[in-house]
């Protein structure tokens, strides 16, 4: 498998009030279209979009839904729907026809069914719900990532990037926090970006200081790279500045460290740093927009959901709401050639 995959921002659907499910239930239909979805297709993304909004008014008040696009040979459409609710039964909720509170009642069962990937997480802090769309003719692996990314403010300007590179049994990723906010903190960011992209298996000493080359004359940022072989079971880790990453298997965590300094400003050198044994493990990156006190360990189950459920929890948890934020889970898993 080999796929490039950059940086975009979440969009963010509202729901407080039921004019919002029609309009997001457009929104999405009008996306899937765009995707070059077929009518059957986009109705199948409209009628878990109705369904799972519906829902987070009736048992939760208000909530999002957040909506991705999914990049590769074959584009797909990501629909998560996150509350606050006093969460549900799970196994109740996915009988068919089960309903509480007079929606549809279609049950999870029946989003299963209707969507290509499926997942979902409820406990007393809320749910989430997480739903993937491509068209039905077509064959696609999921990539176990989840990926939410979200600007102060709703700002089009983002100051954080990621990117990410698969090509064989390697996959090589990046996340940037560019200093402060706006536009120059994007601009910033993105110049790491573009020196990543050129050649992101390059040596990872090698390739941050070809980063801290082309992020000079910015602003600057903190920078994390992350190198894991799946034929070697390890993964090689660098950082500077304030990216937070960590290892999390079933019975440890490890964090991984990263040192002071600015990339494109002043750092001191420093080589990658070797984990062994990672293969059926989370890496979880994350900007400093989210708060670094969370513990996976906290939420029952929650590590063995897909790393976009968990990514959409970490978000909806643990945002500090007053910087951007991006955060980045992958299931560290043997890849196909």
């Amino acid at each position: 498998m080999d796929l490039r995959l950059h940086s975009s921002l979440t969009q963010v659907l509202p729901i407080e009030d039921i004019s919002q499910v029609g309009y997001a239930r457009r929104t999405a239909q009008r996306v899937a279209e765009e995707l070059g979805f077929d009518a059957t297709d986009c109705g199948r993304v409209a009628l878990v979009v109705t369904e799972v909004a519906s829902n987070i008014l009736k048992h939760a008040s208000n909530g999002e839904l957040h909506l991705r696009v999914l990049p590769g040979a074959v584009a797909g459409l990501e629909v998560i729907a996150i509350d606050r609710g006093q969460g549900f039964d799970v196994h109740d909720c996915m009988t068919d026809g089960f309903s509480t509170r007079g929606t549809q009642g279609i049950g999870l069962g029946s989003m299963l069914r209707q969507a290509q990937v499926f997942d979902v997480h409820s406990d007393a802090r809320g749910s989430v719900v997480l739903t993937r769309f491509y068209p039905r003719t077509a064959a696609v692996k999921d990539l176990r990532l989840g990926i939410t990314q979200h600007s102060l403010h709703d700002d089009p300007a983002c100051g954080d990037a990621w990117a990410l590179a698969i090509k064989g049994q390697q996959v090589s990723i990046l996340m940037i926090d560019g200093l402060g906010h706006g536009p120059e903190a994007e601009s910033a960011a993105k110049a790491g970006a573009t020196a990543f992209n050129r050649e992101p298996f390059a040596d990872p000493t090698v390739l941050l200081d070809e980063i801290h080359h082309d992020m000079r004359g910015t602003r600057g940022g903190a920078v994390a790279l992350a190198r894991f072989d799946s034929a070697r079971d390890g993964l090689s880790f660098i950082g500077i500045g304030n990216i937070g990453a960590t290892l999390i298997s079933e019975d440890k965590n490890r964090g991984l460290a990263s040192h002071p300094g600015i990339v494109g400003l002043q750092y001191r050198k420093i080589p990658a740093v070797d984990y062994a044994h990672c293969t059926g493990q989370l890496l979880i990156m994350y900007s400093d927009g989210l708060q670094s006190r969370w513990n996976l360990r906290d939420y029952p189950g929650l590590m063995f959901r897909h790393p976009a459920v968990i990514a959409a929890v970490l978000h909806r948890d643990y945002c500090r709401g007053r910087d951007d934020v991006t955060v980045l889970v992958i299931a560290l898993e043997t890849l196909d050639d």
